[in-house]
């Protein structure tokens, strides 16, 4: 199974594609790590932002899209434009799309920490969030069904 760990942040989805493959996790290139919507925001931005998505994710034969869960009131609560992302995320309908909650992450990753240190990855240091999410989702997926 390859899965896209996702983090939003401002106007951007921060992506980690990564695959499990028996109990060997593997971290794929990805030609694009980053995808920002417009400052504009309207339908046609929205859109072309999704096509973009979309094809990633066909290119790169991804099952499942997990984003990482933004608090939607307190002090760290998401502004609108990265609800407008998890949205277009979630209505590609060629993926699985999860949230996986903080509090989830941290319960799984207790019990199941990375078996690698992130910077030995070789993945950008913005992309930590998004690797922790994507690693999480397969080890959710294959030990807590």
């Amino acid at each position: 199974m390859r899965v896209c760990g996702v983090e939003i942040k401002s106007n951007e989805a921060i992506i980690c594609l990564m695959e499990l493959d028996g109990d060997l996790f593997e971290i794929p290139d990805c030609r694009q790590l980053r995808f920002q919507l417009s400052k504009d925001q309207d339908a046609e931005s929205v859109r072309k932002f999704q096509f973009g998505l979309k094809k990633l994710f066909e290119d790169y034969k991804v099952d499942v899209v997990a984003i990482k869960e933004r608090p939607q009131k307190g002090k760290f609560a998401g502004a609108a434009v990265g609800f407008k992302i998890e949205a277009a995320l979630q209505l590609i309908p060629t993926v699985d799309t999860y949230i996986l909650s903080g509090s989830e992450q941290k319960e799984i990753l207790k019990r199941n920490p990375l078996p690698i240190e992130f910077k030995a990855t070789g993945l950008k240091g913005f992309q930590e969030t998004a690797f922790v999410v994507a690693y999480s989702f397969l080890i959710r997926a294959k030990y807590m069904r």
